[in-house]
């Protein structure tokens, strides 16, 4: 059962079982917020909390800090704007600094969590960019073990001390983090339309496909694929079936001696003019340009 916050009685004052928990001096937190790098990210707390029974926090005038669990066992609830939402496992909650909230475990499975607070100049952008809005501030981790082996790092480089040099690296792994919410928020899934769409443009690079038969093929209207593909890639079918091709073209281009007409025939653009056209479009250097670079 989900606990109500009254259900959930007074904020559990000692800790848990294994637990880790590692808290930056505030002194020092003032310091950092004043030096380059970490005055655009920095880790304040970050911890581990196994089958927190009875764990909870109610803050109706919000956090200094951007709070980030991710339950990993278990169940809780987080509640905001006046909306509650479920937690569940392989469930992130992203709470930006000021907003007014409440959380808690679930009173018959309590939640295993990993959690982090961070502030920075930089945070609000990279909150955006998780998709976390006023009144929905859950996501659904694909990538959960990525996501906790961050904040696992992140807790036990804490641990060791709080110097400048260790805050700059958490502030690294805090980034990386955020951007691992960011992708895993638009990433396909398994077996999604959208993933097994672009797997079929993967295989026929060479290749040319008509987005209304491709949108049939994986059961959704040409209109949803589209904008499936501007949500995951950025851009349109095409534009993704395009880069594909520019991508096996730079690949030949670097590892082989074949001729740039050849290179546009294996990737489906018969004419050579309208491959190099398009490569330099797409680069801003014709292909044999391209092939002249000096890399790496």
């Amino acid at each position: 059962m989900i606990a109500s916050w009254e259900d959930a009685g007074v904020e559990r004052a000692e800790g848990f079982e294994r637990q880790r928990l590692s808290v930056v001096p505030r002194p020092l937190v003032d310091s950092a917020l004043q030096r380059p790098v970490t005055r655009r990210m920095l880790v304040t707390d970050a911890g581990y909390f196994p089958r927190a029974e009875h764990h909870g926090r109610h803050r109706p005038r919000g956090a200094a800090e951007t709070i980030v669990i991710v339950c990993v066992a278990g169940a809780g609830w987080v509640e905001a704007e006046g909306v509650r939402t479920r937690v569940g496992s392989s469930t992130a909650i992203v709470i930006p600094g000021g907003a007014a909230h409440s959380y808690g475990a679930a009173t018959d499975d309590p939640w295993t969590i990993w959690w982090c607070h961070v502030r920075g100049s930089d945070v609000a952008e990279l909150v955006e960019a998780a998709g976390v809005r006023p009144g929905r501030l859950t996501l659904s981790l694909r990538e959960v073990d990525r996501v906790t082996s961050i904040l696992d790092e992140i807790s036990v480089s804490l641990a060791r001390d709080t110097t400048p040099a260790r805050l700059t690296a958490t502030a690294g792994m805090a980034w990386r983090l955020f951007t691992q919410l960011a992708v895993d928020r638009v990433l396909p899934s398994d077996g999604a339309p959208v993933q097994r769409a672009m797997r079929y443009l993967e295989d026929r690079i060479d290749g040319r496909v008509q987005v209304a038969e491709l949108a049939a093929m994986v059961g959704v209207s040409a209109s949803h694929l589209a904008a499936l593909f501007r949500e995951a890639t950025g851009g349109g079918v095409l534009a993704h079936h395009n880069a594909l091709k520019m991508a096996r073209a730079r690949a030949l281009l670097d590892t082989t001696d074949l001729p740039v007409a050849e290179v546009g025939r294996r990737v489906g653009l018969e004419d050579p003019f309208y491959f190099s056209r398009q490569f330099s479009r797409t680069h801003g250097v014709s292909p044999r340009a391209y092939r002249e670079l000096r890399k790496g």
